[in-house]
């Protein structure tokens, strides 16, 4: 209890050493607690897979093992995020989320090496983008224009949407010939990996947020994941007539997604009816339109991205426009727009690439790359 009075002036004392020490220390708190979401979080979210937990497992390990320090190289030969350390390992793991997200379109459908291509493809791709939305790279949006602290356009969109790129090459006739099966163990372990995102949100959407907005933006994440949460529970039962644990365990995350562009700017009215848009939208995504999605674009979404991270980081940077004030509203769209295009192209220039090291032998199954796996 004794640092609260520190924490509460740390951003106004810039020349006293023990408050920014104690700001640094937040952050670095923040940058482990992203950490978690992307390998515990990410990580088990993906095992709903029953015969490919070790494939997701092992694969979330190597994307972010890739992602991170190939993001901080390129970052380090062309600075884009200042100087600090720490900033730029969040900036990185901003980054590992986003590819974990492209990851879980086509998850089952690429050997443990193609994950690793993937990141390395990935990662400046990524960077491109980032430039151009939030530096001003080209000229076509001013430096720090677009409404995007918490990465609902940057890392939830490009993301997904780059994912739908690479899984228009990277989905055979076969991988629709094969069901891609869950239990109850699986989906448990789906649930605790939901669960961790949902805990350690606040951190990711406040990571790098000055100290006097941060108790703002975490009651904003919080509010708009629990809207999103029962939403998703009132929409899952009026369409399903019965509980889905994959909507709640994924579509109840929404909230998180679509609050990012305005965590630390949003009311808190606003952030819980940004919540409960974003599970709607979300929960009608899984339930009705990603089978639409399948038959019109001829693809498999494993993890159901689009649904999850898409159309609400979409929505979050839509949302942006009346809730920012003073912000220009053609830079904004500027911004969503280049993130659609760039992400699509990209995504499809990779899924492109990925097929030179082969195909899976067998989709959605740990046996053909694990020692003792089960058929």
């Amino acid at each position: 209890m004794a640092l609260l009075p520190l924490l509460s002036v740390a951003g106004d004392i810039t020349g006293s050493a023990l408050p920014m020490a104690v700001v640094d220390d937040q952050r670095y708190n923040r940058a482990i607690h992203i950490m978690v979401m992307l390998l515990i979080g990410f990580g088990f979210l993906m095992v709903f897979v029953r015969k490919y937990g070790r494939s997701a497992l092992t694969a979330t390990f190597m994307l972010v093992s890739t992602s991170l320090p190939l993001y901080l190289l390129i970052n380090r030969i062309n600075p884009g995020h200042g100087t600090d350390e720490i900033d730029r390992l969040i900036y990185a793991e901003f980054c590992a989320a986003s590819l974990l997200i492209t990851a879980g379109a086509v998850l089952g459908r690429l050997k443990m090496q193609q994950y690793i291509l993937l990141g390395l493809l990935f990662v400046p791709f990524y960077m491109f983008n980032e430039w151009m939305v939030l530096q001003g790279g080209l000229g076509l949006i001013p430096s720090g224009a677009v409404a995007d602290t918490g990465g609902s356009i940057v890392i939830h969109a490009f993301g997904a949407i780059f994912g739908l790129g690479v899984a228009l090459t990277m989905t055979t006739k076969q991988d629709f010939e094969k069901t891609i099966e869950s239990d109850s163990t699986s989906d448990r372990y789906s649930m605790l990996g939901s669960m961790a995102l949902w805990i350690f949100w606040p951190s990711f959407c406040a990571a790098l947020v000055p100290p006097d907005k941060m108790p703002h933006t975490v009651v904003n994440v919080i509010l708009a994941l629990c809207a999103s949460t029962l939403t998703t529970y009132l929409t899952s039962v009026s369409i399903r007539k019965r509980i889905s644990i994959a909507d709640i365990a994924n579509a109840a995350l929404a909230g998180g997604v679509a609050i990012g562009s305005t965590c630390d700017s949003a009311s808190h009215t606003m952030a819980v009816v940004i919540g409960m848009m974003a599970g709607g939208l979300s929960t009608i995504g899984f339930s009705i339109i990603q089978a639409k999605q399948q038959r019109f674009m001829k693809i498999i979404d494993t993890c159901g991205v689009t649904n999850l991270h898409g159309l609400p980081g979409l929505m979050g940077g839509l949302a942006a426009m009346p809730v920012v004030r003073g912000l220009h509203m053609e830079n904004q769209l500027m911004g969503i727009l280049i993130t659609i295009v760039v992400a699509f192209l990209t995504g499809l220039v990779s899924g492109k690439i990925l097929p030179f090291l082969g195909r899976k032998v067998e989709s959605y199954e740990d046996v053909d790359e694990f020692v003792d796996a089960e058929n």
